[in-house]
């Protein structure tokens, strides 16, 4: 893990199965990234607090050092990571998709 992966402070409000969900967790993971995993499902409060930051009730909703990035896909994460560059581009093994939706039941 770079420096700059080691400070990076990251809480993403996270449903725990969920295709957007899983993918957001894929790209925290592609780029060795510690994340607080925030289940917004069994925590109300949490889900609260998701609610205050994004001014919205979607997920998923990642904050990275204080920004707020609402009801993102795990493609919209990566690409933000990217542009502030704080990661760089790299392929990954895991084949959890990064821009698939939740099952609707």
């Amino acid at each position: 893990m770079s420096e700059i992966q080691e400070k990076i402070q990251i809480r993403a409000f996270l449903k725990p199965t969920c295709g957007w969900s899983n993918g957001v967790r894929a790209v925290l993971r592609k780029y060795n990234l510690a994340f607080d995993d925030v289940d917004i499902i069994s925590n109300p409060v949490a889900y609260m607090e998701m609610v205050q930051k994004s001014h919205q009730r979607l997920s998923p909703c990642v904050e990275v050092d204080g920004v707020m990035l609402a009801d993102v896909s795990g493609e919209e994460v990566e690409s933000y990571l990217i542009q502030k560059g704080l990661v760089h581009p790299s392929e990954s093994s895991d084949s959890t998709p990064i821009n698939q939706g939740c099952p609707s039941h």
